[in-house]
């Protein structure tokens, strides 16, 4: 098989990957902070996806031009579920928290289903099927787009997190809890506003995913499990690790499609999270625990 196709299925692989890692990104943040698992994450992607589609077909609204937009909205989402659901169960048994938001999920699932139905459904853009040519690379404008707006909105979010007073406080809590609460950080707050941002998070990604795949309600369980591949395999709670996981898991899945079959994609990456935990269990950047 020639050469120039595995660089453009690897080059494709990376820019998917992209998302990805800006998907897990806002697992990575959420449980960096908060310290609990976001077991909805995949579901909350998937409504920003159904957002994004039904702007598309009311009002013929670009998915990445209602990038903002929709994370604003998974933003809300996020925020109102910590300061009312999440925030009691902070200090419970991990056991709780798994239980509550799963049922969340289960019940953000059903929810879709109710609404939408089983079917599958799609965005189609006036530039779906146009491609950038660099050099003998060959590469699908929307998965340039997509890619490039995971960069932007990546970056942003590492900005806020160092530059900003907001974002240093939200570390602040991170790094100690107690020494927050004796400062007079409102942690409660704080910790509803980092939910909210790893929703954005989640809410920007959907809005970029939805123009590359199809959607369907039963979706979200699904990327939650590949959110947990990434930020395991890049570190959990490690910003840059979730990044460079998507983009590792990204590349895996596109090439194992083409030198294999694309069912065989998801063995892949388990198999890379395998060997991470066998010879690195703190993640690719992740820090050992003391």
């Amino acid at each position: 098989m020639p050469l120039d196709i595995y660089l453009n299925v690897a080059v494709s692989g990376l820019l998917t990957g992209l998302v990805y890692g800006l998907m897990a990104l806002g697992l990575s943040v959420i449980f960096g902070v908060v310290r609990v698992v976001n077991f909805a994450h995949g579901e909350m992607m998937t409504i920003a996806m159904y957002i994004a589609i039904v702007l598309f077909q009311a009002f013929r609204l670009d998915p990445l031009v209602m990038m903002v937009p929709i994370a604003g909205a998974l933003f809300a989402l996020g925020y109102v579920m910590q300061a009312g659901l999440i925030n009691p169960f902070v200090d419970r048994p991990e056991h709780s928290q798994f239980m509550l938001l799963v049922a969340v999920a289960i019940i953000m699932v059903n929810a879709l289903l109710l609404i939408f139905g089983p079917d599958a459904r799609s965005v189609q853009t006036s530039y779906a099927f146009d491609s950038f040519a660099f050099g003998r690379i060959i590469v699908d404008a929307t998965k340039v787009y997509a890619g490039l707006a995971a960069i932007v909105v990546a970056a942003a979010l590492f900005a806020f997190f160092r530059f900003s007073d907001l974002g240093k406080a939200i570390r602040a809590c991170a790094d100690n809890y107690t020494g927050a609460l004796v400062v007079g950080l409102n942690v409660k707050r704080l910790y509803a506003l980092t939910f909210g941002l790893g929703a954005a998070c989640v809410g920007a990604a959907g809005s970029m995913l939805v123009l590359i795949i199809d959607v369907t309600p039963p979706l979200g369980p699904q990327y939650t499990l590949l959110a947990f591949v990434i930020v395991i395999t890049g570190g959990l709670g490690s910003m840059p690790g979730a990044l460079i996981g998507g983009v590792l898991i990204g590349m895996t899945e596109a090439l194992a499609g083409l030198l294999f079959t694309p069912s065989a994609k998801s063995m892949f990456a388990f198999a890379i999270l395998v060997l991470v935990l066998l010879f690195r269990p703190q993640g690719i950047l992740g820090k050992r625990a003391s």
